[in-house]
């Protein structure tokens, strides 16, 4: 046997399960977790450890506990999972480690009182799955996803024109009647399929839709009004996106000051980091939840960017590391013609993208970042009013006192957009030597040629410099450019 390093089970949680002993009569206690953690990632059940006090029970009988937990699970969990059972030792103690896989052929059922139920990890516990997530895991088991269903509607009684003018508006190509077989929006014998039905003109799912509420003050308590807005939308996904994306721009104020060649605009939430929230909520939200919508929720000091549905891989997002975590799409069709559009990327960037949207912002304090928080049934997004509690700047500053960034004075007689762009540039170098230039683009929202044309000037200029391979190497800050 080896030594166990129990480091990363330290608590419960997702992936991990502790038992004192092996249950004999009540038997469900732990057969719930074999079904949680094969309808989840997987995961294990540690027997012979007190999950309230750490403490280690020995196991008098490890033999005979290994064919009544193998015999239990052949018996009792439909389909039967993958799964390894040993002893181990830890700190000279031994325990008994049953690690179940996360299964394909989902929902994997407990059978009790010749009653199927499933079971699936929320945070500590192991839950009875709801009909929406039960659905979900059937659908999982057939390799299909909500967006691919063929829906009750016929496609000949549904319009796609705002869909078909926003498409060739971002690729500068017209959408042809078979184009909508191949995207996955209609079927063969002419209806639409889920997907379809979120891009018609007027779309035909009532939970279709967007509450947004700008609240008067820090909570949703009851004072002398208790909102300030609201508005609810529905409709296609398209025209959600934009009407959300609207109503938050109605309450993201600006402060800003000047600088010697241009000013630079504070905003209370980076449009950029708003976007990629809004996008995600809108793809990756479980459209399966009857009677759900998303939730825009503005406060004097927050968003709180809320969908239906958590994590798709069942990982609670608080529980992982954002620069690693991996990309599973909810609804695949949906995602892929959003990516089509350069609407959303295929790489599944989402948390990174709106990270940096927030770091980058000349606001941005390490207070600031957002807050990502989900479970089976929901995820949100909160993000901080960066401007809260800030007193605006009234004289013009050459160096802006919050960021510690200074500002470079760049030549007058390069064309007028530059200097801010340039300055976007510069401080985005001083941040990260390694960035790229497509990421460059995006921070400027500007094309490749554009600020391919803005660094050779600031290198001309002896502002910046390149040093290693052109298609890779890093940037580095010329000492003495700044101006103090």
């Amino acid at each position: 046997m080896e030594n166990l390093d129990l480091s990363k089970f330290k608590l419960e949680h997702t992936e991990c399960d502790f038992k004192r002993e092996v249950e004999h009569k009540k038997t469900k206690s732990w057969l719930k977790s074999v079904s949680a953690f094969a309808n989840g990632i997987g995961g294990a059940l540690i027997f012979g450890i007190d999950d309230e006090n750490r403490q280690y029970c020995p196991i008098a009988d490890l033999q005979g506990e290994i064919e009544f937990i193998t015999d239990c699970i052949k018996d009792r969990i439909s389909p039967m999972p993958e799964f390894v059972l040993k002893p181990d030792t830890v700190d000279g103690n031994t325990v008994l480690v049953l690690k179940v896989s996360g299964g394909l052929n989902t929902p994997y059922y407990l059978i009790e009182n010749q009653t199927k139920i499933t079971f699936i990890r929320a945070g500590s516990s192991s839950v009875q799955a709801d009909t929406p997530i039960l659905h979900e895991l059937i659908l999982k088991g057939t390799n299909r996803t909500w967006d691919t269903l063929k829906s009750e509607y016929e496609a000949k009684d549904f319009s796609f024109t705002y869909f078909e003018s926003l498409y060739y508006s971002k690729t500068g190509k017209r959408i042809e009647p078979q184009d909508y077989l191949s995207f996955g929006l209609k079927t063969k014998d002419g209806y639409l399929t889920n997907a379809g039905a979120l891009f018609t003109d007027v779309c035909p799912f009532f939970h279709s839709r967007i509450f947004c509420t700008r609240w008067n003050g820090l909570t949703k308590a009851p004072s002398t009004f208790d909102a300030i807005d609201d508005k609810e939308f529905s409709g296609s996904i398209l025209q959600l996106l934009n009407d959300g994306e609207n109503f938050i721009k109605l309450y993201n104020q600006k402060i800003w000051y000047k600088l010697p060649t241009t000013r630079v605009e504070k905003e209370n939430f980076p449009e950029r980091a708003i976007h990629e929230a809004m996008v995600n909520a809108l793809v990756h939200r479980d459209y399966g939840v009857l009677g759900s919508e998303i939730h825009i929720d503005i406060f004097d000091d927050r968003i709180v960017i809320q969908n239906p549905g958590g994590m798709y891989d069942g990982i609670p997002v608080q529980e992982q590391e954002l620069d690693n975590v991996v990309s599973t799409r909810r609804n695949p069709v949906i995602a892929d013609l959003l990516t089509r559009m350069d609407i959303m990327e295929r790489r599944g960037s989402g948390f990174r993208k709106i990270l940096d949207a927030v770091k980058f912002a000349p606001n941005y304090t390490d207070d600031n970042l957002p807050v990502f928080n989900s479970n089976p049934y929901s995820f949100s997004v909160t993000f901080k009013n960066m401007n809260y509690g800030v007193e605006p700047v009234e004289n013009d500053h050459v160096t802006d006192p919050k960021s510690g960034l200074k500002t470079i004075k760049w030549p007058k007689k390069w064309p007028k957009k530059w200097p801010e762009k340039c300055q976007i540039i510069y401080d985005a170098i001083k941040e990260n030597e390694n960035i790229t230039i497509p990421e460059l683009e995006k921070l400027c929202a500007t094309g490749h040629t554009t600020v391919k044309k803005m660094l050779n000037e600031m290198q001309n200029e002896g502002y910046i410099k390149h040093e290693g391979a052109p298609n890779g190497g890093h940037w580095t800050i010329i000492t003495g450019a700044e101006n103090d």
